[in-house]
């Protein structure tokens, strides 16, 4: 079994990360800024600020595998991908493998096309300069991380997150930077949950854009 630190493990994706890693019997850890109101049994829950460098540093020391779960919005949102790369440099030094919670922004629809971050017309403006900072981080951040670094950026189907809560269905399909349905697609936490607890346990993706839909 793994020792897992979650960052943001009291979030959408990163409690749904938590409960599937230690319903396995992993040795997990969820790091946030609150507690929650009802956690989950046999998990450690450390209340800090993630970007407080001496916080990061023990979560990321005593752990085998790191999941950031923090998305780019609210008080992150400007410091967002400073916060990653620091996390990615970290990861790299002390030789645990990162596995970061994506959005789909930054899949394409097919092969070979342009990807969903090129067109946000359709989208709340307020909204665009996260999805932004989502999709340059994989396109862009990570290819230019250590060799040394190992790296898989999960992302979600189109259609996923508290306020569109897809059917849990217990199973999922695994794409890579092409989304498993064309037009973006769905996905449940739970679901998306497994999916990403498969790809650690599997340790079979290195430095790889990976995405996960029904």
């Amino acid at each position: 079994m793994s020792r897992i630190t979650v960052i943001g493990g009291t979030g959408y994706a990163g409690s749904a990360i938590v409960a599937e890693a230690v319903s396995r019997g992993h040795e997990v850890t969820a790091l946030s800024r609150s507690l929650p109101a009802e956690p989950t049994p046999n998990v450690r829950y450390v209340q800090g600020d993630a970007t407080d460098e001496a916080t990061l540093a023990s979560a990321i020391e005593e752990s085998d595998v790191v999941v950031g779960a923090l998305a780019p919005r609210g008080d992150l949102a400007s410091a967002w991908r400073d916060f990653y790369r620091s996390l990615a440099e970290r990861a790299d030094t002390a030789g645990v493998r990162l596995y970061i919670v994506g959005g789909a922004s930054s899949l394409r629809p097919a092969p070979g096309v342009e990807r969903f971050v090129s067109d946000l017309s359709g989208i709340p403006e307020e909204l665009h300069e996260e999805i932004r900072l989502g999709a340059a981080f994989v396109m862009e951040d990570l290819p230019a991380t250590s060799p040394s670094l190992d790296w898989v950026f999960v992302s979600p189907a189109l259609r996923f997150g508290a306020h569109m809560p897809a059917e849990e269905l217990g199973r999922y399909r695994l794409g890579d930077d092409v989304a498993v349905a064309a037009d973006g697609g769905a996905i449940s936490a739970a679901d998306y949950a497994l999916g990403m607890v498969d790809l650690i346990e599997s340790g079979e993706h290195h430095r790889a854009h990976v995405n996960l839909g029904h």
